[in-house]
């Protein structure tokens, strides 16, 4: 009975992944699910993983396809979040941790191999519509995007400079290869239009005003509110109209490092001509008063993050960043830490508290006047 609880929970609940990591596990098929096709299994369990590969009882390693009938002992190698590696292995059967148990390299020719997404006519088109395990078969495990590993989930979209990791023959990896670009040298050629086209549609977008309400005024994104919401519809819509987003490593990095240096210029020349004069003046209880209003919210939220949450380091870092719009604190998290963890907290959150701090400060000004 309890495990049919379980079994049932494991079935109907949604899993969203928490992190950035993307796992394999090796796990032999229980009685009860002999017979079933990988399809069956995969609309039964409301995960996203992949099934990469069948090792036989008899030691036959084969591509899994939604066709693929299983049976009491094969072996699934499967590519999932690590939260739903659990789930999984309850519902599948039993976990195999024994790597002589699990050879995937007796008499088989299969081989992974990692492409690169550098044919414009695949953007925006999902790892289902390709068909690529039909038609070549090759399994898509895992597509690593900007340093994040994804699962390979049928309706995930494809984007422009997509590390996507296949399993099958060399043969049938080549053809794959083929349909998918795999040149680097495509991807050296920065993609200019699409960022400054972004700039420009954000620019307008935050000159246009919104009325609220109960509010006398209207209210403006301005130039911070308004290319971030367009920033983030392009990057959500824009593979459904084949427009190409991707920048390189370092001319990403370049964008940001210049981006960093030219906001601390302009807020130190802005905030540093009557410095002086004014801690001299009594302006430093200002500051004091500053400084508590600053680290006392996120001491408080820090903590309850830790305790509630537990969330890692990295990650809190970027958290607090993020609530506090701050890409000084953002570069320093990402210089003590190995993984991207902090950029995609700061990415999280970043877009909502830009937007309330760009409407809140309007809507007071309008409330004090009035």
């Amino acid at each position: 009975t309890v495990f049919k609880s379980k079994l049932a929970k494991v079935a109907t609940e949604e899993v969203k992944p928490e992190n950035n990591e993307v796992n394999c596990v090796d796990i032999r098929i229980r009685k009860s699910l002999d017979g079933y096709s990988i399809k069956k299994i995969t609309q039964l369990v409301h995960r996203d993983f992949v099934v990469s590969r069948i090792i036989r009882s008899s030691s036959k390693v084969e591509v899994a396809t939604e066709s693929s009938i299983v049976k009491q002992g094969d072996i699934l190698r499967v590519v999932t979040n690590p939260e739903c590696i659990e789930s999984l292995v309850l519902f599948l059967g039993k976990r195999v941790d024994n790597e002589n148990e699990v050879n995937t390299n007796l008499g088989s020719d299969l081989v992974n191999r990692r492409i690169v997404v550098t044919k414009e006519v695949v953007q925006g088109r999902s790892v289902g519509e390709l068909n690529i395990r039909s038609l070549y078969n090759v399994n898509i495990t895992r597509i690593n995007r900007a340093g994040v590993d994804l699962v390979a989930v049928y309706d995930l979209r494809l984007q422009m400079g997509d590390r996507v990791t296949v399993v099958g023959s060399e043969s049938a990896i080549a053809k794959v290869s083929d349909l998918l670009g795999n040149s680097m040298k495509r991807l050296e050629h920065p993609n200019l239009l699409p960022i400054f086209f972004g700039i420009f549609l954000g620019v307008l977008f935050g000159s246009i005003p919104f009325v609220i309400p109960g509010i006398p005024q209207p209210i403006k994104l301005g130039l911070a509110g308004g290319p971030l919401i367009v920033a983030k519809l392009i990057s959500r819509y824009g593979p459904y109209y084949k427009m190409v987003t991707f920048t390189t490593t370092s001319a990403n990095m370049m964008l940001r490092e210049i981006g960093i240096s030219i906001f601390l210029a302009a807020v130190g020349l802005g905030a540093g001509e009557q410095f002086v004069q004014t801690i001299v003046g009594g302006g430093y209880w200002w500051v004091l008063y500053g400084l508590a209003i600053t680290l006392i919210p996120l001491f408080l939220v820090g903590m309850f993050a830790i305790w509630k949450y537990k969330l890692d380091a990295n990650t809190l870092m970027g958290l607090l960043s993020g609530s506090t719009t701050d890409p000084p604190a953002l570069a320093y998290a990402n210089g003590i830490s190995s993984n991207d963890k902090a950029s995609i907290a700061y990415a999280t959150v970043y877009p909502l508290t830009m937007f309330l701090r760009v409407l809140a400060a309007q809507i007071l000004i309008l409330i004090a006047i009035n």
